[in-house]
């Protein structure tokens, strides 16, 4: 069984309860955009382009939806309002697909090379250090040995942070002095983790956006380092975004896709708001997959993201 998998039979419940909030949001204005309605015609799509829009799906991706919905209507001549659901989230699910959102809800480790390190970046107060902790915990449960590197040595808190998940989840977390160089806490890491053999390595890095010179440097910077011990790390960039904030996790995504490249996603806190839309937006304006969803603060509550289970659970399950 692979990474999360054994999680499974309270995952739906969990995707359920924390997409509540968006699901009734999205229901309801989708009831209001085909009231009287039995077909789809302009104004059935003008409203539901309005419905995504306001659902921070964002416009880009919703005009692109829009489309697809548009040349199914014109290929089938009739497409009534109660079918509109159903292609609504046929249509979603093609999308995330192209742009490689699972529809598995686990997988395996490479097991060509140990260990698997993932660099994680986001601003501060997205729950970066807080999705470290519940993936290690995750990793642990899953029988992996994991390390933590306390990279992000600007603020102090942020390595307090760290050591006090490593300690709640049972696993070391390499640091050093506040103010020391990032690539020195990585080098370090990455160096204890291949001498003792262990499975994963998880990076914290500093979640600054004022300079994005520096931070591009910085990031550079430990990457390189990395490579001095293992010429392919890292593996995976893995960013955390705040889907509660709906576009500004638009921009802050744009931002560090513009100084680093990102290989996958982590949405977190989609259980306290409405606009978890943006979760699809975000996909395909990136065209990087969504890898995991935080859905609440229990260490489960962070999912392995199926893009068919999400999109069943945000338009009410068939």
């Amino acid at each position: 069984m692979g990474i999360f998998g054994f999680f499974n039979r309270e995952k739906k419940e969990t995707l359920d309860k924390g997409l509540e909030k968006t699901k009734q949001s999205v229901f309801s204005k989708l009831t209001r955009a085909i009231a009287g309605k039995d077909k789809v015609d302009d104004d059935v799509l003008d409203n539901l382009e309005e419905v995504l829009i306001t659902s921070d799906v964002g416009v880009d991706t919703t005009l692109k939806i829009i489309e697809r919905i548009e040349a199914r209507v014109a290929r089938d001549k009739y497409v009534s309002t109660s079918e509109l659901n159903v292609i609504l989230r046929e249509e979603i699910v093609a999308l995330l697909a192209e742009n490689n959102a699972s529809d598995n809800d686990s997988w395996e480790l490479p097991s060509d090379h140990r260990p698997y390190v993932i660099l994680v970046v986001g601003v501060n107060g997205v729950g970066k250090t807080t999705t470290i902790g519940k993936l290690a915990w995750q990793f642990k449960e899953a029988g992996k040995k994991v390390y933590l590197g306390a990279a992000d040595t600007f603020r102090a808190a942020a390595v307090e942070q760290l050591c006090i998940w490593g300690e709640r989840v049972g696993v070391p977390v390499i640091k050093q002095q506040m103010g020391s160089d990032p690539a020195s806490v990585a080098y370090d890491t990455l160096s204890s983790a291949k001498a003792n053999n262990a499975d994963v390595v998880i990076i914290d890095t500093a979640g600054r956006l004022h300079n994005k010179v520096n931070l591009m440097n910085e990031l550079k910077k430990i990457k390189d380092v990395m490579k001095k011990v293992l010429p392919d790390a890292p593996d995976e960039v893995l960013l955390v975004l705040d889907g509660s904030t709906g576009q500004n996790a638009f921009e802050q995504a744009r931002q560090f896709a513009a100084v680093t490249q990102i290989s996958s996603l982590a949405i977190t806190k989609l259980d306290g708001t409405a606009k978890g839309g943006v979760v699809v937006g975000i996909s395909d304006q990136l065209k990087v997959p969504v890898k995991y969803i935080g859905l609440g603060e229990g260490m489960k509550d962070l999912q392995m993201f199926n893009r068919r289970e999400f999109v069943d659970s945000l338009f009410g399950n068939k």
